[in-house]
């Protein structure tokens, strides 16, 4: 346990040393967040209704999609985890520590932007602070679980990158940050609902703001816990300690079974 803590303890302060990780976790949501509130709040003041909930899980996902995968890649090529390995570190420890401090970066920016949102940008609160708190909790583990498993399976620096704007951008674009899912045509709404945004927007807007939904927010925390739970087990299952070992328990499209939940509730609704 005491390992277990100083290693959290280490990686916890890297992520306020290392300068990339630092402008992922702290300097790049908050930057956005403030545009947001001050421009697009003024362009379209409906947005106001969204903010808090939408720069949350743009958070959430710059850090951990953004921020968390590329240091386990590079943790990998620098040959960190055979050392990790001798010493009896297990693969457990490895993956699970860098995603919990993460997580903490991210609750401290949520926690930021819920209390600042509303005196700062008119954002509109919550009216079940409970139900905001444990969506985000979910919406964190899940996105959390996803950049560890694409920092698990991603090849090089180069990959990772690639695998991470996969999610990020169309989550920014069809994830009903910027525009609600009610307002995007319904020829997109298939796509959208492919995303963990769009599915924490849902949730979000059901349970802790009380307003009418696209899709049941209950299936939508569904889809996020199950995906969440998935996504970490298959990057524990498919951890590698080493690029230059070509064995692995499974192959790389494994990772794909993360999309079954998605698919699932797509069905469903259709």
């Amino acid at each position: 346990m005491i390992a277990l803590f100083n290693h959290f303890a280490f990686e916890f302060k890297a992520g306020l040393r290392d300068s990339t990780l630092l402008l992922m976790n702290y300097l790049f949501p908050l930057v956005f967040y403030a545009l947001m509130g001050l421009v697009m709040v003024q362009v379209n003041p409906p947005f106001a209704e969204a903010l808090i909930p939408a720069m949350v899980i743009f958070a959430t996902m710059a850090s951990t999609l953004l921020g968390l995968p590329g240091p386990l890649v590079e943790s990998r090529e620098a040959g960190i985890y055979r050392s990790y390995k001798v010493n009896g570190v297990p693969a457990l420890s490895i993956v699970l520590i860098p995603a919990l401090t993460t997580s903490f970066h991210v609750l401290i920016v949520s926690t930021f932007i819920a209390l600042t949102g509303k005196p700062l940008f008119g954002g509109a609160l919550p009216v079940n602070w409970i139900a905001f708190v444990l969506i985000t909790l979910l919406g964190v583990f899940t996105c959390t679980s996803l950049g560890a498993l694409i920092g698990v399976v991603a090849g090089d620096s180069r990959s990772v990158v690639l695998l991470s704007q996969l999610v990020f951008l169309p989550s920014m674009l069809l994830g009903g940050l910027m525009v609600p899912l009610s307002l995007l045509p319904s020829s997109v709404h298939p796509f959208s609902l492919l995303l963990p945004a769009a599915h924490a927007m849902q949730a979000y807007t059901g349970f802790a703001y009380g307003q009418e939904t696209v899709v049941a927010p209950l299936i939508s925390a569904l889809v996020l816990g199950i995906s969440g739970l998935l996504s970490f087990g298959l990057a524990i299952h498919l951890f590698n300690w080493d690029s230059r070992n070509s064995s692995r328990r499974g192959h790389s499209l494994m990772a794909l079974l993360v999309i079954v939940p998605y698919l699932i509730a797509l069905v469903v609704l259709i």
